[in-house]
Order: C-alpha cells, then sequence, then structure tokens
C-alpha cells in the first residue's frame, strides 16, 4: 500500500483510497479465528465445513473486520483513530483466493465536535474471486487531534474508566461505535 500519507486537511469527498491485495491463505483463516476466539469448525477443521456445505474453511467477520481497520489505519497513518466500522459479509473468503479492499471518502466532517480530530467516512469494498466479500463504511478520526484521542482513551484505560467500550459483543457485532479498533489498532 502507499506509504505517503494524506494531509488531513486536504482529504476530500470522492479520494479513492489506493487498493490493498490480501492473499487468503489457510494460515490468515485459521490465525484469525484463534486470535478473534472464534472456535467454529467451519474457521479450521476443512471436513467439517464441507460436512456443512461449505467448499472449504472460510474467513470470519472479525479477521475481514481487523483487515478493514488495516486497510484505513495503514492509509490514514498510526494517529488515526477507528470510531465506527459497520461491514456486510457477502461471498466468502476462501484459501486460495485474494481479496483486494478499495475505499472512497464519501464525507468529510471537518473537526469532531468534541475536538478529537477530521472525521472522515470511507466506503469500503472487499473483493474476492467469487464477488464481493465486504461491504460497509467506518469513520475515522484523523490527524494530530486523532492522536490525542487515542491518548486520553489510553489514560482513561489505565485510570480504570471502562466507561469507553473495549471491543466486540459476545455475538461479534464490531458495527458499534469503536469497535475492536477504538485505539486505533487493527488485527
Amino acid at each position: 500500500m502507499n506509504s505517503r500519507r494524506p494531509d488531513p486537511e486536504a482529504v476530500r469527498t470522492g479520494d479513492l483510497l489506493p487498493p490493498l491485495r490480501v492473499p487468503i491463505t489457510r494460515t490468515l483463516i485459521v490465525a484469525g479465528a484463534i486470535a478473534s476466539r472464534d472456535y467454529q469448525d467451519v474457521h479450521h477443521d476443512a471436513e467439517a465445513a464441507k460436512e456443512k456445505g461449505s467448499p472449504d474453511i472460510f474467513m470470519n467477520i472479525l479477521t475481514t473486520n481487523g483487515l478493514v481497520g488495516r486497510y484505513l489505519t495503514d492509509y490514514f497513518g498510526p494517529d488515526a483513530v477507528l470510531r465506527k466500522v459497520a461491514i456486510r459479509l457477502g461471498a466468502p473468503n476462501y484459501p486460495g483466493d485474494e481479496m483486494v479492499l478499495t475505499g472512497e471518502v464519501t464525507d468529510v466532517a471537518g473537526e469532531a465536535a468534541d475536538g478529537s480530530g477530521t472525521a472522515v467516512t470511507v466506503a469500503v469494498r472487499g473483493r474476492n474471486g467469487i464477488g464481493h466479500h465486504v461491504t460497509g463504511a467506518a469513520t475515522v478520526l484523523v490527524g494530530d487531534s486523532g492522536r490525542r484521542s487515542r491518548e486520553d482513551g489510553d489514560r482513561r484505560s489505565r485510570d480504570g474508566d471502562s466507561s469507553r467500550d473495549s471491543g466486540p459483543s459476545r455475538d461479534g457485532d464490531s458495527s458499534r461505535d469503536g469497535g475492536p479498533f477504538r485505539n486505533g489498532g487493527a488485527a
């Protein structure tokens, strides 16, 4: 992916993010499932997946969510903070395929009301050999104030303030504000 970061002041509606090509390997699928504590056999046992009607193991939504987060933070830089990620899965990601993530800026809201950064909304798509694997949108805080927002969240965590969401719910819903990327990291 392009190592050149956009100037937060220069981000405009209609800007296209460079594509990110992600090889879909068995290791990626299984490691993502384990890392997200998703022990469903369809994500690691090819025979069980076939018994359930799938041609092979397939990627889970939390791994996809992590890849979307990585795509955005790779582009906007280490100070970017993912505020909302809302995605929907389509065609499964199977081993041996490749997913190509693309994005388009759909809104630039300017400085967030709480001073935590410039809010940028990006429509994201991930296509594989079958069709669209993921579609959705994410809101990212960018700029120096985005870094301050992340540092404030880190300080609250250290100080024991549990009022902020710390990740996905048990059912894997990461579309809530913050999701698994509240501190800007990606899987």
